[in-house]
């Protein structure tokens, strides 16, 4: 793994990110990509979605889709239950909520914290994962938020009025 050096001449990069847990592991997001964060609510299902695609709910009048980001990262899928939280992140005009287990902490990150991601032979881990973290004695995955947000033809399905 190669790690990201920088001259004398550049400032240290520093950024905050929001660890959350699916099961055992732990990713982070880019903390200003979240909008909230919100218990776990009952969804409605929506006909022909993928299955990572857990439901919809009314967001203050919003339908917002809710993604089981375990599945969509390929890991076992995740029943919800009353200790699950939806993180609502945006990227752009799209929103969206990531089901997840649990959110952990906010991390400072600096350049000397980052990794590349290792060769496996496929670009299937760098789909969704931009980068990882060193922490103490943790690694933490950097995960994409554009690349985890369903795609536009599916959206456009998703009724624009308020959920009854």
């Amino acid at each position: 793994m190669s790690q990201i050096y920088r001259t004398p001449a550049q400032p240290e990069r520093r950024s905050e990110l929001l660890s959350i847990r699916l099961g055992a592991q732990e990713f982070a997001m880019d903390i200003r990509s979240i909008r909230e964060i919100r218990g776990w609510i009952a969804s409605t299902h929506l006909p022909h979605a993928p299955s990572y695609i857990k439901g919809m709910i009314n967001l203050r009048g919003t339908v917002l889709v809710v993604i089981d980001l375990a599945e969509r990262l390929g890991l076992p899928p995740q029943e919800p239950n009353a200790a699950s939280v939806v993180v609502v992140v945006e990227d752009g005009t799209n929103t969206a909520g990531l089901l997840v287990d649990a959110v952990c902490d906010i991390i400072t990150v600096t350049d000397d914290m980052r990794q590349d991601i290792p060769q496996t032979g496929s670009n299937n881990p760098r789909e969704f994962i931009e980068g990882l973290i060193m922490l103490d004695s943790r690694i933490i995955s950097t995960l994409s938020i554009p690349a985890l947000m369903p795609d536009n033809t599916m959206l456009e399905q998703i009724p624009a009025a308020e959920m009854v």
